[in-house]
């Protein structure tokens, strides 16, 4: 390609989304318009977080529905968009020697489906799925990533899934608005200045920011999918904020695009 397709981290935040209307469907709907149209998606979602690297295979991957207590008409949502086993062999081919393995099983979690069904409402891009290894720190993830950047070339384009704030223990429950938790704010601001300075180390680095970092990620998974597309920024690619906003005071919608 004579451009390469941007990378993409979604904060996906809560499951109901994918049948909702709002600020940031619309922003992820908005962006689907705005970027050519790639030949497939890889997608590393905080939900397939797991020991060991592994990669959907399967040329029709199914939907699942990794959640409980929400509204049978989220169980019925379906997103059959095609999988692409040669990408996860390409996946494979770029990550070695990280050993990789073909997964049949998995399909489109939540952390996948519920933002590509406004992305692609088609469903006609084929999407593969690339797990989190729990048993690595973050660098090491930062550091495979950079190993995925050909893809950007290639058509593919790559999609983080997750939070950068992401404490549910915190999370307001309820039906009211409430105002983010100062220390939301303060870490999300934070991660805007380092990402707009193209300063990575402490974002890999994250757990070493404070008290503040520690009440925004308390788990890494859904954080860590932010690195695999922060990884993949290019000398002098613009970083940008398509979607914004925080949800139940302790959930960054946040979006950030590169390129």
């Amino acid at each position: 390609m004579s451009n390469p397709m941007p990378a993409i981290f979604f904060g996906h935040g809560n499951p109901l989304n994918a049948l909702l209307s709002n600020a940031y469907t619309e922003g992820w709907a908005a962006v689907g318009r705005d970027i050519p149209r790639p030949r497939a998606v890889l997608c590393v979602s905080a939900h397939w977080y797991v020991p060991g690297t592994a990669v959907t295979a399967s040329g029709a991957p199914r939907t699942i529905h990794d959640f409980g207590g929400f509204p049978r008409e989220l169980y019925e949502v379906q997103y059959p968009a095609p999988g692409d086993p040669v990408l996860a062999n390409r996946v494979r081919e770029l990550l070695a020697p990280t050993p990789v393995s073909l997964d049949y099983r998995w399909g489109l979690d939540h952390g996948a489906w519920s933002v590509l069904c406004h992305v692609f409402p088609g469903a006609d891009v084929p999407v593969v799925q690339l797990s989190i290894d729990e048993t690595q720190p973050a660098d090491f993830h930062y550091e495979m990533a950079k190993r995925l950047a050909p893809l950007r070339d290639e058509g593919i384009l790559v999609v983080g899934s997750g939070n950068l704030v992401h404490n549910l223990h915190a999370y307001a429950w309820g039906r009211h608005k409430v105002e983010p938790f100062d220390w939301a704010v303060r870490f999300e601001e934070r991660a805007r200045e380092l990402l707009l300075a193209g300063n990575d180390t402490p974002l890999v680095n994250y757990e070493t920011m404070g008290r503040d970092a520690l009440l925004a990620a308390p788990t890494p998974d859904h954080y860590l999918p932010l690195l695999y597309v922060v990884a993949l920024r290019r000398d002098g690619e613009r970083v940008t904020f398509p979607v914004e906003g925080v949800d139940g005071g302790s959930i960054s919608m946040l979006s950030v695009r590169i390129g």
